[in-house]
């Protein structure tokens, strides 16, 4: 996943893959497009001619922190994050100037952690560098998709706000940007961004993913070229004593035929956990809402991929290889049955592998290292992985700032988008030294009082640097993922309507969210469902509004915008 220094329990890497695929979104949810209207209209989409005239610059910077490991370019357009193995022991700056002009602004962000007290010595240090006053009031993130849509209700949004992307359908970002968001426009599209170095660095992705009918609302953070929504975890340090190659595994089958050399109920081992996410991938399943199969549009629930990724996925849990508790759908202690070593191979986002966890593991066994199996397909052919979306986490200026208000914002946003190796960016993610940390070989580490203000991202919400990886003290978790992810790039293909944002009307809500159809997949992976019983679901969904819906996709969207691939 992407990330920033990893110092911190909910990595910047972690959240984007969470906010991605994991907090609700997952890889049924609806998709990141569509016609933004009023609910019953059918007007809209997001062109991507249409949006070729007015997306920023992108003018990477020069000089700064060489990168350990640089990125690597693979299919499709996806790239990997920099990974660094040290923290530099010299920093660069990026702002020449102060860039606030004394203006105060509220600002909201969902956080998922303690809230900071208000006004703590973190906000006044960062305020007094930016020479403004941004009154941050981060939200519980557990509860953000309900405290939004009640801001809005009662008119009360603030003058910046985060909101992630896999709320989009829920928060309708759409009419929002159209109705209450600044046009960001004029002030960044094309060579406009330019006057913004920081910013304009943020790769074209980033951008689309704040881009509504055409016109740019949208500040992107931690934007990322290789969003995948999950990895297949091993126990490198159990295979590696075993003598298992993970090399070696190149098919379902040969998945299948591990799992009975790994399982060993008697003594409370089993080879799996449900691993649905990357039978999906093997199976080349669509893993967002929609595929384009002969230039016809098909919904992932009908896609003859997802009835034989279910097939095996079936066969998988009544193998007695998968984990009791997980096909009892218990998640709760999930993550403690790889540490423990009482399952072995398991489906994660790859934010999953950061410092915390190999701290964590390592607290439970201490010779816990985790890998991640090579991509694979199920018939041993050529494999490929989805893209998510280029990020999750996208803030919106209000609409009521005046334009010497606005310029300020992204004078401001710039600094926050300062990359790893700045001064800027020491300052925003780790605070004052001797306050919220102190100086150790692997870096910054957070005091008690910079675990308390800002080892949770607040400002990073609103504007932040592409990622990368970094961590601190463990350097066999970057290279690991590096070399992992290096490898994944290599087969990304980028799913129907990647990147193009929009809102189905709301008369399709319920087909688009498909909970049925979610229902009835988790319970046909844990074996409590067939396929037979899924199908009928299908059934069931098409004739309760999801063919319509296809059709209002296949008219609205695919017919005037192309897939987005």
């Amino acid at each position: 996943m992407t990330m920033r220094t990893d110092h911190t329990g909910l990595s910047r890497r972690g959240f984007l893959r969470a906010s991605a695929f994991g907090l609700g979104a997952a890889v049924f949810a609806s998709p990141l497009l569509a016609a933004c209207g009023d609910g019953g209209g059918s007007a809209g989409g997001v062109s991507r001619s249409g949006l070729a005239a007015v997306l920023p610059d992108h003018v990477p910077l020069t000089g700064g922190v060489k990168p350990d490991i640089p990125s690597v370019t693979g299919a499709n357009g996806a790239m990997t994050e920099p990974g660094y193995l040290s923290y530099p022991a010299e920093l660069v700056k990026t702002a020449s100037e102060v860039p606030g002009a004394g203006g105060s602004y509220t600002a909201i962000t969902p956080l998922w952690g303690a809230i900071p007290p208000a006004g703590n010595a973190y906000y006044q240090a960062v305020n007094k560098a930016l020479g403004a006053n941004i009154d941050v009031h981060p939200a519980n993130g557990n509860t953000y998709d309900t405290t939004v849509p009640t801001l809005v209700a009662g008119d009360k949004l603030p003058d910046w706000i985060q909101l992630p992307s896999q709320w989009n359908t829920n928060f309708n970002v759409g009419a929002l940007a159209a109705q209450r968001f600044a046009d960001l426009t004029p002030y960044l599209s094309k060579g406009n961004i330019r006057k913004y170095p920081n910013l304009a660095a943020i790769a074209t992705g980033g951008w689309e993913s704040g881009a509504w009918e055409g016109k740019l609302y949208g500040l992107p953070s931690f934007t990322q070229g290789d969003a995948f929504s999950s990895a297949l975890f091993y126990r490198k340090d159990i295979f590696d004593a075993r003598g298992i190659n993970p090399d070696d595994i190149k098919s379902a089958d040969d998945l299948y035929h591990l799992g009975a050399e790994l399982s060993a109920p008697s003594a409370n081992v089993w080879a799996f956990d449900v691993l649905w996410l990357m039978i999906q991938q093997m199976y080349g399943a669509p893993t967002s809402g929609f595929s384009a199969d002969n230039g016809k549009l098909v919904h992932w629930s009908e896609s003859p991929r997802t009835e034989a990724a279910l097939e095996f996925a079936y066969k998988l849990a009544k193998s007695g290889y998968v984990h009791p508790s997980a096909l009892a759908n218990d998640t709760s202690n999930k993550t403690q049955r790889f540490y423990s070593g009482n399952e072995l191979v398991t489906a994660e986002g790859p934010g999953q592998w950061s410092v915390g966890d190999a701290e964590q593991g390592q607290a439970a066994n201490p010779k816990f290292e985790r890998g991640a199996f090579k991509l694979f397909s199920a018939d041993g052919s050529t494999p490929t992985i989805d893209l998510g979306p280029s990020t999750g986490i996208v803030s919106y200026l209000n609409k009521r700032l005046s334009p010497a208000q606005i310029e300020e914002c992204l004078r401001i946003a710039n600094y926050l988008a300062a990359p790893f190796g700045s001064t800027e960016y020491q300052l925003i993610n780790f605070g004052v030294e001797g306050v919220h940390w102190t100086s150790t070989a692997n870096g910054p580490a957070y005091t008690e009082t910079g675990k308390r203000d800002c080892s949770q991202p607040t400002y990073q919400f609103l504007s932040a640097p592409e990622s990368h990886v970094n961590s601190p003290g463990h350097d066999s978790v970057t290279k690991g993922y590096c070399a992992w992810v290096a490898n994944a790039v290599q087969y990304a293909r980028k799913p129907v309507f990647w990147n193009l944002n929009a809102t189905v009307p709301s008369r399709f809500s319920s087909a688009s969210t498909a909970q049925q159809l979610k229902d009835t997949v988790t319970q046909v992976t844990c074996g409590t469902k067939t396929v037979a019983d899924f199908k009928n679901a299908v059934k069931t969904w098409k004739s309760g509004g999801g063919d319509s819906m296809t059709d209002w996709y296949r008219t609205n969207v695919l017919e005037k915008y192309g897939t987005g691939q």
